[in-house]
């Protein structure tokens, strides 16, 4: 039997405010829309998508899964993840960490890699 990765969901308190987000981060479009879920992903037949659905609480602990992303130039990609609404927050990670650890305006970890050249650096 075959499983893919169909979606991520997020809880959020402000979905439109969150879809935004995500979708300038990633480069994303919103595919589907609704009161209580938004959708975006890359194209209507690219998966993974991620799925934004309303909930009435704000987030109230450390995430116990984060995305990672791989900037073709970290440092250009950090300042403009921050100016679409992020902030960069400690979790503990050392000064010689190479990534950057960012929030997303409703405080969900994620981070951005050292500049990849493959998979495995």
């Amino acid at each position: 039997m075959a499983v893919r990765m169909y979606q991520l969901t997020v809880d959020s308190h402000d979905l439109p405010a969150q879809a935004r987000f995500w979708s300038r981060v990633l480069d994303w479009r919103i595919l589907f829309e609704s009161g209580d879920e938004i959708v975006i992903g890359a194209d209507a037949l690219a998966l993974p998508g991620m799925c934004f659905i309303a909930v009435p609480e704000g987030k109230t602990v450390k995430n116990r899964l984060h995305l990672d992303l791989t900037p073709d130039d970290q440092a250009a990609e950090v300042e403009r993840i921050l100016a679409l609404g992020a902030r960069r927050i400690d979790v503990g990670q050392g000064a010689d960490a190479t990534w950057v650890t960012l929030a997303d305006p409703e405080g969900n970890e994620f981070c951005v890699l050292r500049a990849k050249t493959s998979l495995t650096d």
